[in-house]
C-alpha cells in the first residue's frame, strides 16, 4: 500500500475532534436526561444503572489492560466487587439502609467494604492452585477496584449529598471537566509545540494545559452565573478555583490512563464509542475530578 493511501486512510484531527465531541453530546445527554427526569424511579433507578454499567464496563477494560501487560488479575473477583460496592453506596446515600444524614456513613461503608475486600482476595488465593503471584494478582486487582469503581462513585455521593439538589454539582462538575478535554485537545491541536511528557503521551502538549485550563475556568464561570442559585456555597470566587482545579486535574487523569495504555501497548483503552475509544477512555479525566468536587462540596461549600 503506498504512503498516500495511508495518509488519506487516517482522519484528520479536525474529524477526530468532531466525531469525538458528537459522541460525548450524545452520550452525556443520554445520562443528565435520566438524572433530570422528574420521575423518581427512572432518575433514581436509571441513574445506578448507567453507574454501574460505566464501572464495571471501565474495571473490565483496566484488568484488560492488566492482562495485555501479562499481569495477573482476580478478573472476577474484581468486576463482582464493583458491582457490590456501587449498590452498596447507592442503598447507603439513598436511605435504602437507614437513616442518611451524613456523608461520613457511605464513607464508612466504603472503608469497611475495602477491608472485606482485600481479605476476600487473600482467600482467594488461598484456594489458588496455579497462582504463584499472589502479591501481584491482589494488587493489580485492588488498584483495579479503587481506580475504577470506587472513584466513579464519589459521583453518587455529589449526586445523592444530603439536604442538597446534587445533580447540579454532578452536571456542573461534568461539564467543567468535559470542557478541560476540549480546550486541551483544540488548542493543543491547533498550536501546541512544546510536549509535556512524550514518553507517556506524546500528544499532550503545555499549550493544551493552558486550553485545558482557560476553557474549564470559562465553563465554570458561565454555568455558576446561570445555575450558582441552586448550588450552596457556590459564587464566583468558588468557580474560579474550581475551574483552576478541575482543568488541571482533568488533564492528569487523562496522563494516568495514557500511562496505562502505553504500558500495555494499546492506543485506546477499547471500542466501544466512535471517535473516544473505551469505557476509560470516556472516564479518565473525570474519575479524580469526581473526589475532588466531593471534598470542595463537603469541606468547604457546605461547611458550617
Amino acid at each position: 500500500m503506498s504512503d498516500t493511501a495511508v495518509v488519506a486512510q487516517t482522519p484528520s484531527k479536525a474529524r477526530v475532534f468532531l466525531r469525538r465531541l458528537i459522541t460525548t453530546v450524545i452520550l452525556w445527554t443520554v445520562i443528565l436526561a435520566a438524572l433530570f427526569s422528574e420521575n423518581r424511579f427512572i432518575a433514581n433507578g436509571g441513574f445506578v444503572l448507567i453507574m454501574i454499567f460505566l464501572a464495571t464496563a471501565g474495571l473490565a477494560e483496566f484488568y484488560g489492560l492488566v492482562e495485555k501487560r501479562n499481569l495477573v488479575c482476580f478478573k472476577w473477583c474484581g468486576l463482582l466487587g464493583g458491582v457490590l460496592l456501587m449498590v452498596g453506596t447507592f442503598l447507603h446515600v439513598t436511605g435504602h439502609l437507614g437513616i442518611y444524614d451524613s456523608p461520613s456513613r457511605a464513607n464508612d461503608f466504603e472503608t469497611g467494604f475495602l477491608i472485606l475486600f482485600v481479605l476476600g482476595l487473600c482467600v482467594r488465593q488461598f484456594v489458588s492452585r496455579s497462582n504463584t503471584a499472589g502479591i501481584l494478582a491482589i494488587s493489580t486487582t485492588l488498584f483495579g477496584l479503587m481506580y475504577v469503581p470506587w472513584l466513579l462513585n464519589f459521583i453518587q455521593k455529589i449526586n445523592f449529598f444530603p439536604g442538597l439538589d446534587g445533580k447540579f454539582y454532578v452536571l456542573y462538575f461534568v461539564i467543567v471537566t468535559k470542557f478541560s478535554d476540549t480546550g486541551a485537545y483544540a488548542i493543543g491541536s491547533l498550536i501546541g509545540r512544546h510536549k509535556m511528557i512524550p514518553r507517556i503521551s506524546p500528544g499532550k502538549t503545555w499549550e493544551g494545559l493552558g486550553g485545558a485550563i482557560f476553557l474549564s475556568t470559562v465553563a465554570s464561570l458561565v454555568f455558576v452565573h446561570f445555575f450558582g442559585d441552586k448550588m450552596a456555597g457556590m459564587n464566583w470566587r468558588h468557580a474560579m478555583v474550581l475551574g483552576v482545579l478541575l482543568g488541571s486535574t482533568a488533564v492528569v487523569g487523562d496522563l494516568i490512563e495514557s500511562l496505562f495504555k502505553r504500558e500495555a501497548g494499546v492506543k485506546d483503552s477499547g471500542g466501544l464509542f466512535p471517535g473516544i475509544g473505551g469505557i476509560l477512555d470516556l472516564l479518565d479525566s473525570l474519575l479524580f475530578n469526581a473526589p475532588i468536587m466531593y471534598l470542595y462540596l463537603r469541606h468547604i461549600l457546605t461547611h458550617p
